[in-house]
């Protein structure tokens, strides 16, 4: 009886062990935002750029702004479309796993936006705006930071109970990496203005974050700035992670060359590199 009970003491130890919630494994994966694809010629500079990833790379993940939609005329949008398909295309072709954010220039044009269409396209190529997925022992959440609310970037209600009842679901010690377009916070302003706006990060972007705070949330992506920033706050690194185009595809923005972020984590640590 006694050599039995040993037996299954051992066997939990090896599967609590083993438990991907403790124990995340080391990997790289590369973050691209901003790519603004727009003509043949920016999507064949992006298709670059995945052909030139490391074969070290699990898989590509996106911060938005993929292709520029919603300044198109309501006649273009067909247009946008294909062009979306073609970067599928490109991504499918690097034969890796890659995930998707939205941004606000992949939304429809105004004109034709009515509150329920406005992510039409995109999730007609890519799928769902806001979700997660594990790998190799940690949570990425992907949100949609570009819903609106009091004419304001926003998370709004129904992805807000999404993420509390994803988060109720995740063991406290699990690693979680979270991906945002619009920030969560940035000194951007403050830096090239001298002032602090509300304009570029999401509105209830306190509101979100507090909900991880008993939990073990490593690392948050942002896009949208064009602009490369590191912020540390609370053990949280926050990375706004420049843009593949650059200053919209001439040269460098603000001294932040066109690039994209090789992300490696490990149970221990989180390192990085901007590669131009």
């Amino acid at each position: 009886m006694k050599k039995t009970q040993n037996i299954i003491i051992l066997l939990l130890s090896i599967w609590l062990g083993s438990s991907p919630a403790v124990q995340a494994q080391q990997f790289k994966f590369a973050f691209l935002t901003d790519l603004h694809i727009h003509s043949d010629s920016t999507l064949n500079q992006v298709a670059q750029r995945l052909q030139k990833l490391p074969k070290s790379v699990d898989f590509v993940l996106s911060g938005g702004d993929n292709v520029d939609i919603d300044n198109l005329k309501p006649t273009d949008i067909p247009t946008g479309e294909q062009r979306l398909a073609q970067l599928k295309d490109l991504l499918d072709k690097t034969k890796k796993p890659y995930h998707m954010a939205i941004g606000n220039h992949d939304r429809l044009p105004r004109s034709v936006r009515d509150g329920k269409n406005d992510f039409q396209a995109f999730e007609k190529t890519f799928g769902k705006t806001y979700y997660s997925f594990a790998h190799k022992g940690c949570t990425f959440i992907v949100l949609n930071s570009v819903e609106v609310e009091n004419n304001q970037y926003s998370v709004k209600s129904e992805q807000l109970n999404w993420l509390k009842e994803l988060l109720s679901k995740t063991p406290q010690e699990q690693p979680i990496v979270v991906v945002s377009h619009v920030p969560f916070l940035s000194v951007y302003y403050p830096v090239l203005e001298g002032r602090y706006t509300g304009a570029d990060t999401f509105q209830n972007q306190k509101q979100v974050f507090d909900l991880f705070e008993k939990h073990n949330l490593k690392l948050v992506l942002q896009g949208h700035m064009h602009l490369y920033e590191e912020i540390k706050v609370k053990g949280v690194q926050f990375i706004t992670a420049g843009a593949v185009s650059g200053n919209w595809w001439h040269g460098a923005f603000h001294g932040t060359a066109p690039g994209h972020l090789e992300v490696e984590l490990s149970k221990d640590a989180v390192k990085w590199e901007y590669i131009q």
